[in-house]
């Protein structure tokens, strides 16, 4: 039941903290700093979930190889300025390659 309420609760916080972004004045969103920060957190945060899934295992550190391989085809294809299909594309065909030959 405690499962419920912090559910409830982080669901409650995320609501008001979308209000408060709503309601808060265009002087304080046109600010330099605020505008820095709107720009790299979402950066930040999906590169740290990109770590988090290619690195661990059940809670613990492991690094697979040909997860590892598939993030480096994703990495190049993004350098190639690649769509995004493609990138999606030569990430998954080089992990069941990689799979395929190193078993």
């Amino acid at each position: 039941m405690s499962l419920w309420w912090a559910l409830m609760a982080v669901c409650l916080g995320c609501y008001v903290l979308k209000l408060a972004g709503l309601a808060a004045p265009r002087r304080v969103l046109d600010h330099p700093v605020v505008r820095r920060f709107a720009e790299l957190v979402p950066v930040a945060l999906l590169s740290a979930l990109i770590a988090v899934q290619m690195f661990t295992q059940q809670g613990s550190l492991h690094v697979d190889a040909a997860r590892t391989a598939g993030l480096g085809a994703a990495v190049v294809a993004l350098l190639l300025r690649a769509p995004f299909l493609v990138v999606l594309a030569a990430a998954a065909v080089v992990t069941a390659l990689v799979r395929m030959v190193f078993g």
